[in-house]
């Protein structure tokens, strides 16, 4: 004997597609398919692979988690940015009567546009408001007061 061990011979069945695939990879690295079956039933069985994927999705689910945080921090702050303006818009602007309220209607088209230009710009180039805020910022009240 030349130092090979013993090799016990096993019988499975396959599903045809996967048999397809392993008859196909097999003939691509130019190996016999009971090699790449060993190999993979090897790989499927070691605990340093398990533990190695584990170790990997773990990761991936941290950054997800950290995303996620991030997400809902910044969503926070848009919808808290938007109500604080719809209160003080609301307290601060009378009702205009109709003949001024269709000027205001024209004059607001125009500044509309303007607006969605200089969100534009700020949204390609500038740095974004979320990044200007702290993360360590403590907790707004109801009142609109820091706490």
């Amino acid at each position: 004997m030349t130092g090979r061990r013993k090799k016990t011979k096993v019988s499975v069945y396959l599903d045809p597609d996967i048999m397809t695939m392993l008859v196909d990879h097999a003939a691509r690295r130019d190996q016999s398919q009971s090699m790449i079956a060993e190999a993979a039933i090897a790989s499927f069985l070691s605990p340093d692979d398990a533990e190695r994927r584990e170790a990997i999705v773990s990761k991936r689910l941290d950054q997800i988690d950290r995303r996620m945080t991030r997400l809902e921090r910044d969503i926070g702050i848009a919808v808290e940015t938007l109500a604080v303006f719809i209160r003080f818009w609301l307290a601060t602007t009378p009702a205009l009567p109709e003949p001024a309220a269709q000027a205001a209607r024209a004059k607001a088209a125009e500044r509309y546009e303007g607006f969605v230009t200089a969100l534009g710009r700020r949204l390609a180039q500038g740095p974004k408001l979320r990044q200007e805020i702290s993360e360590d910022m403590n907790p707004i009240g109801g009142d609109g007061i820091q706490t």
